[in-house]
């Protein structure tokens, strides 16, 4: 009998992994497995009938939530029902903790569901709340970890932890000269990645500090065009910026363009988080930032216990690529850091070079990480 593989994704991330992991399940049972649960495009693709549309689930931050609160504690329930009710062999839940652990919490306490609990993406208990290990502990049968130095801090607590590595690490880079033949860029224009993040708060947040910046930069770099990768969905909300903007901009939404984009990228202006790890892959030098709400800010700050939030710093012990958040993060002292590092092409070859040592710390030889993933899960205990 096929295996019953649940899922849920609540963002565009979760969903690349979602869509890996279902594609290397099939191939680990020959197409023997079928699938439900919570997606995206890529994991629709893949053949999941997504319950609702996945997106109703990206939300973070502690302020951002809570007029979303009563619409989430729906989604929990009717996605927790459709469970019991299917009662699949195996529920993997991505990445969006604050969702899916409710999710966990709610199908442990039915008392219903046989399925073994699979979370996917470790949360970061090495950042902040350790004590979110003991809970995880309490709430999944397995975990799957995208850091090597992840596993310990679980395993501790007694979960079955696996580093099965992270699929940026693993990603082809793209081609930067066809990107620029498709988009008629000379090889000399000055191209700069926009990357202000994959939610609408975060470009509703970040969008009006980052524009002025770039605007402002162009002044001593003429012809700089701009290259912004975004999900399809964001699309109408970031052309809304753009219009009126003195400079090119080329918006692209499909995996091909983007990995093209950041390979053709002179240097990048991202959001912190994942899409870092995307430009460091792709070789090009970057400035990070983030904005969120002040109240969201305050508390984080009074949680965290890291002096830096990029992953690549966390690893290198060091801040290689400069961090502009929050009340540092203003149109003007972006347009300084960009042509700082526009303008220091050493420090710039620095960053790119420290920057690829740590992505290969991410990486095992042997199996790319949705395979790993898969055969955790094709290998689970029977509950």
């Amino acid at each position: 009998m096929a295996l019953h593989c649940y899922l849920v994704a609540g963002e565009a991330s979760g969903d690349a992994l979602g869509a890996g992991l279902m594609a290397a399940l099939k191939a680990q049972t020959a197409g023997d497995v079928r699938f439900s649960g919570v997606g995206g495009e890529k994991m629709e693709a893949e053949g999941l009938a997504s319950l609702f549309p996945y997106h109703e689930l990206s939300l973070m931050g502690f302020v951002e939530i809570v007029p979303h609160l009563i619409t989430l504690h729906a989604r929990i329930n009717l996605v927790a029902e459709d469970i019991i009710a299917k009662q699949p062999d195996v529920v993997v839940t991505i990445d969006s903790p604050g969702f899916n652990f409710r999710l966990a919490d709610r199908l442990r306490k039915s008392g219903s569901v046989h399925a073994r609990l699979v979370h996917y993406v470790a949360p970061t208990v090495w950042a902040y709340k350790p004590e979110r290990a003991a809970r995880c502990a309490q709430l999944f049968d397995h975990l799957l970890c995208l850091l090597p130095f992840e596993p310990p801090y679980f395993e501790a607590e007694g979960l079955a932890a696996t580093f099965v590595g992270h699929p940026v690490a693993y990603q082809a880079k793209g081609d930067g000269r066809a990107f620029r033949e498709k988009y008629q860029m000379s090889a000399e224009t000055p191209l700069l990645a926009l990357l202000p993040g994959s939610r609408e708060g975060e470009i509703r947040r970040h969008m009006p500090i980052f524009a002025p910046a770039i605007v402002k930069l162009a002044e001593t770099h003429p012809g700089l065009a701009i290259a912004a990768p975004v999900h399809q969905r964001l699309l109408p909300m970031l052309a809304k910026f753009f219009k009126g903007c003195p400079l090119r901009a080329v918006v692209v939404s499909d995996d091909q363009d983007r990995r093209g984009a950041l390979a053709a990228s002179t240097i990048a202006l991202a959001k912190s988080g994942t899409v870092s790890l995307e430009v460091a892959q792709a070789g090009v030098p970057q400035i990070v930032a983030y904005r969120a709400h002040p109240v969201s800010a305050w508390v984080l700050r009074r949680m965290i216990n890291i002096p830096q939030v990029n992953l690549i710093n966390i690893m290198a012990g060091e801040e290689v690529i400069p961090e502009l958040l929050q009340e540092d993060c203003t149109s003007s002292a972006l347009a300084e850091a960009l042509e700082a590092l526009m303008n220091d092409p050493q420090a710039a070859a620095h960053q790119v070079e420290i920057a690829s040592a740590q992505l290969e710390k991410l990486r095992i030889p042997g199996d790319d990480p949705a395979t790993r993933a898969a055969k955790v899960v094709l290998n689970l205990p029977k509950g």
